[in-house]
């Protein structure tokens, strides 16, 4: 007795779909869950922006703006420290990114590149502040600051930043570096270069992608953080712009009109910072995909 076993290849009708390709279903499910995901992406500052150019009786409402308003953007630059804030803001988040590049940087062509006692526990190092939440941070890091007469200063909050951005910025730097070939720090040493030229003459335009990558990572740090801004720095004329948008909306007051104008004027140098690093990004990549 003969048994037939049904395959695909007995089957006519049944045709093979090439590897990678989409069914029609999946294809729709994928077009779906990427729509919702870009309404769900977008909606939030969509709605922040709306609400921005609404009354301040209108700010819950539901509806487009009716009645479109620059009073809430004339009431945050004109009425309150917002200039002050963007100030400190400025300064506090100029130093840490220019200060936090160049120590990640040199910290990651450093391991990357030489051998010395206590690398290892150097990296380890590195790497175990990055576990600690700021809750636990702020403590000690208040005592710390306290003591050196640095509360209520710029200087301190850079400190404090640079805390957060060179730990993470340093391991990143150093893996990058690991990709750029020995050899072209060989080629500067015969060409009589010493270490630090090597570094700053040959390595660093190669390391372009990276550099912008620790760049915007050390401004979003200062740009972005709240916790420690408020608790460091008092008084509305010392605080940057995280802390100050908090004054809009707390226990005691409730302006959501300001709140979100402000944050509107907020997010645009970040949004610039972030195209500038993209474009960087993609012209370094190309530079050093053509030199080596």
């Amino acid at each position: 007795m003969t048994t037939h076993v049904q395959t695909e290849l007995d089957d006519p009708v049944r045709k093979f779909r090439p590897r990678g390709e989409r069914g029609p279903l999946a294809s729709v499910v994928l077009h779906v869950s990427l729509l919702i995901a870009s309404a769900v992406a977008v909606l939030p500052p969509m709605w922040l922006l709306v609400t921005s150019f609404k009354p301040k009786s209108e700010a819950f409402s539901t509806a487009l703006v009716k009645d479109f308003t620059l009073g809430n953007y004339d009431h945050v630059l004109n009425d309150t420290h917002f200039l002050s804030w963007l100030g400190n803001s400025l300064l506090v988040v100029g130093l840490t990114t220019v200060i936090g590049v160049f120590i990640s940087a040199t910290t990651g062509y450093a391991v990357s590149r030489f051998k010395f006692p206590g690398m290892r526990p150097l990296m380890w190092l590195l790497l175990i502040t990055q576990m600690f939440p700021v809750a636990v941070l702020i403590v000690p890091l208040y005592n710390l600051l306290a003591g050196l007469g640095l509360l209520n200063q710029p200087v301190g909050l850079v400190i404090t930043y640079l805390t957060i951005a060179v730990p993470f910025c340093a391991w990143m730097m150093k893996g990058y570096f690991d990709s750029i070939p020995v050899e072209i720090d060989e080629a500067g040493r015969v060409d009589g270069l010493n270490p630090f030229g090597t570094f700053w003459r040959l390595i660093v335009p190669l390391a372009k992608p990276g550099l912008a990558v620790t760049g915007f990572y050390s401004f979003i740090t200062g740009w972005a953080e709240v916790a420690y801004a408020s608790a460091f720095m008092t008084g509305e004329e010392n605080l940057t712009l995280a802390g100050g948008l908090q004054t809009f909306v707390n226990q005691y007051t409730s302006d959501w009109g300001s709140l979100t104008a402000a944050a509107v004027i907020v997010a645009v140098p970040a949004a610039v910072i972030f195209g500038f690093a993209q474009r960087h990004l993609v012209s370094g990549l190309t530079a050093g995909a053509m030199k080596s």
